[in-house]
């Protein structure tokens, strides 16, 4: 569903091309947040798990986590049309 209206790239498709072309935007809408939300907690998890394991104190945790967070955003940007 094209909220913002009709676009140059829309003109000329069939209504069969252009239900396709909607619902695959909206499964790309639906898909990207997970896919930050879930580099961020495994990331994050391996840096809880390193961070036990060599004693320290969210050093590893807050690293990774944040790797994962700019891993999530680079796909997300390399996913964008």
């Amino acid at each position: 569903m094209n909220v913002a209206g009709p676009t140059s790239d829309d003109k000329g498709l069939t209504p069969e091309e252009q239900k396709v072309k909607n619902s695959t935007t909206t499964a790309l809408a639906l898909e990207l947040p997970f896919t930050i939300v879930g580099a961020v907690l495994v990331g994050g998890a391996l840096g809880y798990f390193l961070d036990h394991w060599l004693h320290t104190r969210w050093l590893f945790t807050l690293i990774l986590g944040g790797i994962g967070f700019a891993g999530g955003v680079r796909e997300v940007i390399r996913r964008l049309p």
